[in-house]
């Protein structure tokens, strides 16, 4: 017998043919347990993808994170650029506009409509602003308070409001669903593993007299096993791919009431499928934990099976 890299793929190759074949033999099972294992997956990818659409729909949301440093109104517009410079120049901070006193009062004037009443006023009552926005990169809760903090100490800053702060609440729930389903696909997985492992108990039940021969004529257990492992591989790759199916279809079902609803806020905003990568992983993902679930039932129970152990 040869013991050479061509024999050694010819046995593996002859193990796939024979895994593929005894599933093409029973479809109704394969449908079943793939369908199964298909919508396992796609729980966790369909999530991925609704977290992404969401970020991609908000993005333009980083803009409304900001501050608003309001000085005391004896200021001077001067001393009020000066300070701009200043928070200007501090690490992380992107913008900074100054909001003159008479610049906001114009605006008030205009957008209000009580003109005539401004004009009784003796002086302007509104005070220089800073509109400060950090870069993208700094725009977290910590960074912000942070900020806020240190215009919150200068002498000439009356209060400091936090704009957009609802951006951050928003943006603390994505991290919370993306932490749930980092959550979700590890239970999930572990569900696929139970679905694989027990689909192929019942296999080697099944097939006990045909294993019990095999080891009869000198079959090892790694030869017994190679068949079993492809098959839960299989699983794996087929339940993979029914699961991208799925979420395509959703996304497919789901993609007229989107573009509605963005169209109704005037955006062009699409729905994202999932990527060539996402299929890529998502393929791999389930022919390892196919394999996996096929390994451990394996390992476990062709140790039993013996010729006359039945």
């Amino acid at each position: 017998m040869s013991f050479g890299p061509a024999s050694y793929l010819v046995r593996h190759a002859h193990a796939l043919v024979s895994s593929a074949g005894h599933l093409a033999r029973a479809p109704f099972a394969t449908v079943f347990t793939v369908v199964v294992m298909g919508l396992a997956l796609s729980l966790p990818l369909g999530l991925d993808v609704l977290v992404r659409n969401v970020r991609g729909a908000t993005s333009d949301f980083s803009g409304a994170v900001g501050l608003s440093a309001y000085l005391h109104t004896g200021i001077s517009e001067q001393r009020a650029q000066q300070l701009a410079d200043t928070a200007r120049a501090r690490a992380g901070v992107g913008t900074v506009t100054l909001i003159t006193a008479e610049q906001a009062l114009a605006q008030f004037r205009t957008q209000s409509g009580f003109g005539a009443a401004l004009d009784a006023l003796e002086g302007n009552p509104l005070p220089n602003v800073l509109a400060i926005t950090p870069l993208a990169t700094n725009a977290s809760p910590a960074d912000m308070e942070s900020l806020r903090r240190y215009l919150a100490a200068w002498p000439e800053v009356e209060s400091v409001q936090l704009d957009g702060a609802w951006v951050a609440r928003f943006n603390a729930i994505l991290n919370l669903l993306r932490r749930s389903l980092l959550l979700a696909a590890a239970l999930l997985g572990v569900g696929v593993v139970a679905v694989v492992g027990n689909t192929i108990r019942l296999e080697i039940q099944n097939r006990r007299a045909e294993i019990e021969v095999t080891k009869l004529v000198g079959g090892t257990n790694g030869f017994v096993r190679r068949p079993f492992l492809y098959t839960g591989a299989l699983y794996g790759l087929l339940g993979g791919l029914a699961a991208w199916l799925v979420v395509e279809a959703s996304l497919r079902a789901l993609a007229p009431a989107a573009a509605q609803l963005a169209q109704s806020y005037g955006s062009r905003f699409l729905l994202a499928g999932p990527s060539l990568r996402d299929l890529e992983y998502l393929l791999a993902m389930g022919t390892f934990l196919g394999w996996l679930g096929s390994w451990l039932a394996a390992a476990r129970h062709l140790a039993r099976v013996e010729p006359g152990s039945g």
